[in-house]
Protein backbone atom coordinates (compact mmCIF):
# COMPACT_ATOMS: atom_id res chain seq x y z
CA UNK A 1 0.00 0.00 0.00
CA UNK A 2 2.73 2.35 0.74
CA UNK A 3 4.31 1.76 -2.64
CA UNK A 4 1.28 2.35 -4.00
CA UNK A 5 0.68 5.78 -2.50
CA UNK A 6 4.78 6.86 -3.09
CA UNK A 7 5.48 5.49 -6.43
CA UNK A 8 3.96 6.60 -10.08
CA UNK A 9 4.17 10.32 -9.59
CA UNK A 10 3.41 11.89 -12.66
CA UNK A 11 1.80 15.39 -13.86
CA UNK A 12 -1.86 14.15 -14.11
CA UNK A 13 -1.62 12.52 -10.99
CA UNK A 14 -0.56 15.82 -9.24
CA UNK A 15 -2.61 18.04 -11.06
CA UNK A 16 -5.73 15.46 -9.95
CA UNK A 17 -4.65 16.17 -6.00
CA UNK A 18 -4.69 19.51 -6.31
CA UNK A 19 -7.65 20.05 -7.86
CA UNK A 20 -9.06 17.38 -5.08
CA UNK A 21 -7.81 19.78 -2.48
CA UNK A 22 -9.32 23.00 -3.76
CA UNK A 23 -12.61 21.42 -4.07
CA UNK A 24 -11.81 20.46 -0.80
CA UNK A 25 -11.33 23.53 0.73
CA UNK A 26 -13.86 25.38 -1.36
CA UNK A 27 -16.23 22.80 0.45
CA UNK A 28 -14.71 23.45 3.74
CA UNK A 29 -15.15 27.37 2.97
CA UNK A 30 -18.77 27.51 1.99
CA UNK A 31 -20.08 24.13 4.52
CA UNK A 32 -21.03 22.10 1.58
CA UNK A 33 -21.51 18.41 2.89
CA UNK A 34 -21.94 16.81 -0.88
CA UNK A 35 -19.15 19.31 -2.29
CA UNK A 36 -16.96 17.77 0.78
CA UNK A 37 -17.94 14.12 -0.30
CA UNK A 38 -16.86 14.86 -3.85
CA UNK A 39 -13.67 16.48 -3.14
CA UNK A 40 -12.68 13.65 -0.69
CA UNK A 41 -13.40 11.17 -3.42
CA UNK A 42 -11.36 13.04 -5.85
CA UNK A 43 -8.26 13.66 -3.46
CA UNK A 44 -8.25 9.85 -2.21
CA UNK A 45 -8.09 8.71 -6.46
CA UNK A 46 -4.83 10.05 -6.81
CA UNK A 47 -3.26 9.06 -3.58
CA UNK A 48 -4.21 5.88 -4.07
CA UNK A 49 -3.49 5.82 -7.58
CA UNK A 50 -6.92 4.19 -8.83
CA UNK A 51 -9.18 5.70 -11.38
CA UNK A 52 -12.74 5.48 -12.24
CA UNK A 53 -12.64 2.30 -14.72
CA UNK A 54 -10.69 0.10 -12.32
CA UNK A 55 -8.13 -2.29 -13.44
CA UNK A 56 -8.51 -1.88 -17.27
CA UNK A 57 -11.80 -1.71 -17.25
CA UNK A 58 -11.29 1.09 -20.45
CA UNK A 59 -9.77 -1.11 -22.31
CA UNK A 60 -11.31 -3.20 -24.58
CA UNK A 61 -10.65 -6.53 -26.66
CA UNK A 62 -9.71 -7.24 -29.45
CA UNK A 63 -10.81 -9.69 -31.66
CA UNK A 64 -8.72 -12.05 -33.38
CA UNK A 65 -9.44 -13.87 -36.18
CA UNK A 66 -8.38 -16.64 -38.33
CA UNK A 67 -9.74 -15.46 -41.73
CA UNK A 68 -7.78 -14.21 -44.23
CA UNK A 69 -8.59 -10.30 -45.45
CA UNK A 70 -9.52 -10.38 -48.92
CA UNK A 71 -8.61 -7.59 -51.68
CA UNK A 72 -12.24 -5.61 -52.15
CA UNK A 73 -12.79 -4.18 -55.29
CA UNK A 74 -14.84 -0.85 -55.98
CA UNK A 75 -16.56 0.21 -58.53
CA UNK A 76 -17.16 3.66 -59.63
CA UNK A 77 -20.50 4.99 -60.05
CA UNK A 78 -21.35 8.43 -62.08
Amino acid sequence: MRNRILDGWNFMRVLRLVVGLIVVVQAVITKDILFGALGGLFTLMPLLNIGCCGSAGCNVPTRRSNKEVKDISYEEVH
